[in-house]
């Protein structure tokens, strides 16, 4: 983090870090909507392309809007620097590429997102890069797994869409026993509630889409470390192969961190209300939310986060037939895969985000099919009590 933030707190960093004013003297971020930046002198030009001056080259690898989005990113998470993408599947294809090569190893849980099973599986595999799934929170399961080759450790902690948790302080431990890298993806909690680099994180992976967005409107992404590798290895994989982040979309997160760690409480409380509701219905079979006592980890999401974070998931009795029918019967709630939204959303997750998983990967996270997904909005909760009432009455 630039040490001229070190003293500021959360909410200031939020709204304050990382801004430039430009001679116009404007409040608000400014967006640089160009695609390419004028010299003074060939000169110039010269010593820009070479590395030896700092400055604007072209915005698919240097935009001051996106540059204002990643230092107050990195600030949040409290790195020393955040490169931004076009995408979460952009971020951690990035790493990849920059940190990988042929012949080398990535253990990664079992309950991470669809998209990035099929990435290490079917496209990252095809490279000579071979990934070895695990139990997210059984520690016994990473270490057996480690071989010689083995270069990165990867996880969602909580995971989609059961909530399970892994200790990041004790997996960051053993990874770096063996010299391996440690990278947590930390959309769900964003670092309102989660700073996995002060855990021993290696890395940090982003979907900006999620929360940091808060309201459904851009598509990003965004890795963060502390590590030189970040500029060296990984700038240039998103430099050369271009999955950067458009200037628009920059200054839309921008506005979206500013009030991320308000609207993570409000979700939060909500979640949490809305958990505890549908634990007391007879149709509903188990609650996945670590804020619920019964939560296996609920010790460990006290000790590890601020909060409980706003999605919850429930199974149902009577499967994807019961499933649909309350999806089928909301008036209120959207039905859409994506999350973070101020809107709650609702999903069938074995045949929307794991959908493209084999049978046998969904029975190995746990993908039911009478499995919901709730990403829990800032809606009064009374009203989404009874847009799900309809449905759980029919069953």
């Amino acid at each position: 983090m630039n040490d001229d933030w070190q003293d500021y707190s959360f909410d200031t960093l939020a709204v304050r870090a990382g801004q430039q004013r430009t001679h116009e003297g404007e409040h608000s971020e400014a967006i640089f909507p160009t695609s390419s930046f004028v010299f003074e002198s060939a000169a110039q030009a010269a010593a820009r392309f070479a590395h030896k001056e700092e400055g604007n080259i072209y915005s698919r690898f240097t935009n001051p809007t996106v540059r204002n989005f990643q230092q107050r990113l990195a600030a949040l998470e409290q790195g020393e620097d955040c490169i931004a993408t076009a995408s979460g599947m952009g971020a951690i294809m990035s790493v990849c590429l920059g940190l990988l090569q042929a012949g080398d190893h990535i253990i990664a849980s079992r309950s991470i997102f669809g998209s990035t099973v099929n990435f290490f599986t079917g496209i990252i595999a095809k490279f000579g890069v071979e990934t070895t799934f695990v139990e997210l929170d059984n520690i016994e399961e990473w270490q057996q797994a480690i071989t010689k080759n083995t270069k990165l450790m990867f996880l969602e902690t909580p995971s989609n869409p059961l909530m399970e948790m892994a200790d990041i302080r004790q997996l960051a431990d053993l990874a770096h026993q063996h010299d391996i890298l440690l990278c947590v993806d930390n959309c769900f909690c964003t670092p309102a509630l989660q700073k996995p680099l002060t855990l021993g994180a290696d890395i940090v992976v982003h979907s900006a889409t999620k929360y940091l967005d808060g309201q459904g409107r851009c598509i990003g992404g965004a890795v963060v470390s502390n590590h030189d590798f970040l500029h060296n290895k990984v700038l240039p994989v998103m430099r050369s192969a271009g999955p950067s982040m458009s200037p628009f979309n920059a200054w839309v997160f921008l506005k979206g961190l500013e009030t991320l760690n308000i609207r993570m409480q409000a979700h939060c409380s909500n979640a949490l209300r809305l958990a505890k509701w549908l634990d007391s219905k007879d149709m509903v079979e188990k609650v996945y939310h670590p804020g619920l006592p019964s939560h296996p980890q609920h010790e460990l999401a006290k000790k590890q986060q601020a909060n409980f974070g706003g999605l919850v998931s429930f199974e149902l009795k009577g499967g994807r037939e019961a499933a649909w029918k309350v999806i089928d019967s909301t008036k209120l709630m959207s039905i859409t895969a994506n999350l973070g939204d101020v809107k709650t959303t609702i999903t069938h997750p074995a045949t929307t985000t794991h959908g493209r998983l084999t049978d046998e990967q969904r029975a190995q996270a746990n993908i039911r099919q009478g499995l919901i997904r709730l990403s829990v909005g800032l809606e009064d909760v009374v009203d989404l009590e009874a847009d799900l009432a309809r449905g759980l009455m029919q069953l």
